[in-house]
């Protein structure tokens, strides 16, 4: 898997974005997947594609006993430690597409707007049902289907510069797309299920 976060300028960019700054509360997908998290007092959790580690330490605040956080990239992980003032709380640089763990190790993994960079959808649940306890939960985001349809991800302009519409093309062709994002080729992969 391609490592953007690695490259200067992309990181230098994305240490600009509001949710690199404001953790959570910055996140707009944050408020849905909050409601969605289980109890965690006294659980096991995994981060993968933890980036800064806003949902582990948000994990340790609320009482899970081991969090685990999961990313490709050190320069990410090197703030994510910054941050971190958990003895609880580790991280592991790894690619969550390959990273392994014993049997029934977590009662929650978690993923936040990473999924879509893995090219093997069922692969990665394979290894997550592995390593998540029985009643264990997964809870993930990724980037919505109408986003990385078409690949672009902008609106198409007219030649004034006015919106015309956000395109939607190649909907139902799954699979990978090259993308713009943070001024860099970025690798994702669009699935409709």
């Amino acid at each position: 898997m391609k490592n953007n976060y690695e490259d200067e300028p992309f990181f230098t960019a994305y240490q600009q974005m509001d949710r690199s700054q404001k953790g959570l509360s910055a996140a707009g997908e944050w408020p849905a997947f909050q409601k969605l998290l289980s109890e965690l007092t006294g659980q096991t959790v995994l981060d993968l594609g933890c980036g800064y580690g806003w949902h582990c330490l948000y994990a340790a605040e609320h009482g899970a006993k081991k969090v685990i956080g999961v990313d490709l990239s050190a320069k990410m992980l090197a703030v994510a430690q910054q941050k971190n003032h958990f003895k609880n709380v580790t991280y592991q640089q790894g690619d969550l597409a390959t990273v392994t763990f014993p049997k029934d190790s977590f009662d929650l993994v978690i993923s936040s707007l990473a999924i879509h960079y893995v090219p093997s959808f069922e692969t990665l649940l394979t290894q997550i049902q592995h390593y998540l306890k029985p009643g264990g939960q997964l809870l993930f985001s990724v980037e919505h289907p109408l986003f990385t349809a078409s690949g672009t991800q902008d609106w198409i302009y007219d030649q004034t510069g006015a919106i015309e519409h956000f395109p939607v093309d190649h909907y139902f062709e799954e699979g990978v797309r090259e993308t713009n994002f943070l001024g860099s080729s970025v690798t994702k992969y669009h699935r409709t299920r």
